[in-house]
């Protein structure tokens, strides 16, 4: 009884570490917007941190300060190797409202606008976000030609404009607009 009790209450000063497992690489894949320098830069304060300890919500708040990533997958590659694979945002237009100028992705999310050699040519929209979303899905519902639209403009009457590549302008009804894009 006298050595079991002197030697579960015997405890050692010396801390386990394993240095081991600190983070030393991160591999980045599935990236088409972002590069891959400017995400690992998101990530500089998780390097050499303990791989076994890493949380996947801090992971989580430094990528999603970058608004053209959607979702991601992270994978641990043992002994000090992260794996993230990213899912970006797909712009779809530039949307100026009050002096601002943003991306507008395929939900219509806010993607802060950076000049990308990667999106050219995107049709810009004049107006807010909200409206476009609604008169976007009215647009997909009627498979009209989205590719041929140049520039999106909302007037203050709540009356849509269409510029088409071809310099055309299409003038819609502020009311029932969709039976006028389907003649």
């Amino acid at each position: 009884i006298a050595l079991l009790i002197l030697l579960t209450t015997i405890t050692s000063q010396k801390k386990i570490i394993f240095s081991n497992f600190n983070l030393k690489a991160i591999e980045i894949e599935n990236n088409f917007l972002l590069k891959k320098k400017d995400i690992k830069k998101l990530l500089t304060p998780i390097y050499n941190k303990n791989l076994i300890f890493l949380n996947n919500t801090e992971i989580e708040k430094l990528l999603l300060k970058n608004s053209f990533i959607d979702s991601f997958n992270v994978k641990k590659k043992y002994p000090s190797t992260l794996k993230i694979k990213l899912f970006e945002k797909k712009p779809i237009a530039i949307l100026f409202n009050k002096k601002n100028k943003y991306y507008l992705s395929e939900k219509i999310d806010l993607i802060e606008f950076k000049r990308l050699s990667e999106i050219q040519d995107l049709p810009y929209v004049f107006g807010n976000k909200d409206d476009f979303k609604i008169f976007y899905d009215t647009l997909i519902k009627i498979n009209f030609p989205l590719n041929l639209i140049k520039k999106y403009t909302l007037y203050e009457t709540n009356r849509w404009d269409l510029e088409t590549v071809n310099n055309n302008i299409i003038k819609l009804p502020p009311k029932n607009y969709a039976n006028s894009l389907k003649n």
